[in-house]
């Protein structure tokens, strides 16, 4: 079939071209609720670039001629160091039907892979986990009311969910200004359903905004960690550190698991560990908090050696091919998070949308593996990329 300049073919052959797939079916309010950042979107942007701005250096003349992409999270088996992310409200992707949620739970359970069910989502915790048999977590945010947080991590662990991902990063809502200009209105949240009214009032924007303002807690702190972990047996990951001072100062044997995921604040890395971590997602939360705070990629190797290898570290933020996944395993991450892509692969084509994005990101990471000259995950280190600090460095 004959292209035209700007044309694309109905099968995507990359992650990207899902994105304007998504573009076009879905209403503008929603397109814009997934696709946006923060105030300028800075942030947003330099998700992407960073990645742009590291360089390989491939190894010649080793046999590849078997690439093995398996890992291993939290002691679980994955076929890839590639888990999905937790992502709001699937219904507003994939609004026919029931399944939701459950679409993107199938995709990674044939993709092998761990998903983490968002707080927000549209399908409760109990239709997600009976769907199908694979490894899952759970997102969750602190509330005001902690009998409601209680609740729903009883209901995670009572249903089979391996792990507890707390986000951190979220004492308030970020500002994200197409949301507000959209009026944007979220449908009511069927885990919460008999816990309490999720009906707010707005001031004419967001009614997000106002839903976050009424219920988060903006006085979770360190301590809470300590309250989480007397509630629950499960592993915990905490969402939102990107320094390397939130995650280390000191390692503290701990009767529970605690994972966290770093976003931004300067001591966050040693702080994890100080309080008993098992593990460390480095996000800025998809852009969608503070702008301006750096790309994650740009500040994982710093959360890396800060942890100096006590427990995993992850990275989510600006993943869109199997080149930046094997960049951000060089720069030291156990595996990355993605989210934005899911979301485009089921707004597009539904589950097997979904699958299609994780089959693309695999496909692409083992490429990647073979042309480096890494058999397997375990053989991708430092010295395989190639930092703009180092270039500018080696000019001086």
């Amino acid at each position: 079939m004959l292209m035209f300049p700007g044309q694309m073919a109905a099968e995507p052959v990359n992650v990207s071209e899902f994105q304007e797939l998504a573009r076009l079916a879905l209403p503008k309010m929603y397109y814009d609720f997934y696709c946006g950042g923060a105030e300028d979107q800075h942030t947003l942007r330099e998700n992407l670039e960073a990645f742009r701005r590291i360089t390989f250096r491939p190894r010649i003349l080793i046999d590849v001629s078997r690439v093995d992409l398996s890992t291993s999270i939290l002691g679980y088996n994955i076929s890839m160091p590639i888990i999905v992310a937790p992502t709001a409200m699937h219904q507003l992707a994939l609004p026919e039907g029931p399944i939701r949620e459950v679409a993107t739970a199938r995709a990674a359970a044939t993709s092998n892979t761990i998903m983490i069910l968002s707080f927000t989502s549209s399908c409760t915790i109990e239709e997600v986990a009976a769907s199908c048999n694979a490894v899952r977590f759970y997102q969750l945010y602190i509330y005001k009311k902690r009998d409601i947080t209680a609740t729903l991590v009883q209901r995670a662990e009572k249903n089979g969910y391996k792990a507890i991902v707390l986000t951190a990063d979220t004492p308030r809502l970020g500002r994200r200004e197409a949301d507000i200009k959209n009026k944007m209105i979220a449908p009511r949240l069927k885990n919460l359903e008999g816990l309490f009214s999720t009906k707010v009032t707005s001031d004419g924007g967001s009614d997000l905004e106002a839903y976050a303002k009424e219920t988060m807690d903006p006085s979770l702190c360190w301590k809470d960690i300590g309250w989480l972990r007397s509630i629950t047996k499960l592993p915990i990951l905490i969402k939102g550190v990107l320094t390397r001072e939130d995650g280390k100062i000191k390692f503290i044997p701990r009767l529970n698991s605690v994972v966290l995921t770093l976003d931004i604040l300067p001591f966050a890395a040693r702080k994890a560990v100080q309080v008993g971590v098992d593990g460390i997602i480095v996000s800025n939360h998809g852009a969608r908090q503070l702008d301006y705070s750096p790309a994650t990629i740009s500040v994982l190797e710093e959360v890396v050696r800060a942890v100096e290898g006590r427990v995993p570290v992850l990275m989510d933020g600006g993943i869109r091919r199997g080149t930046d996944v094997f960049k951000a395993l060089a720069l030291g991450a156990q595996a990355v998070l993605v989210g934005r892509p899911v979301i485009y692969g089921l707004a597009a084509k539904g589950e097997r949308g979904v699958q299609r994005v994780l089959e693309m990101l695999k496909d692409e990471f083992e490429l990647t593996m073979a042309l480096s000259g890494c058999p397997s995950v375990k053989d991708i280190t430092r010295r395989h990329v190639t930092t703009e600090h180092e270039r500018l460095h080696s000019m001086l």
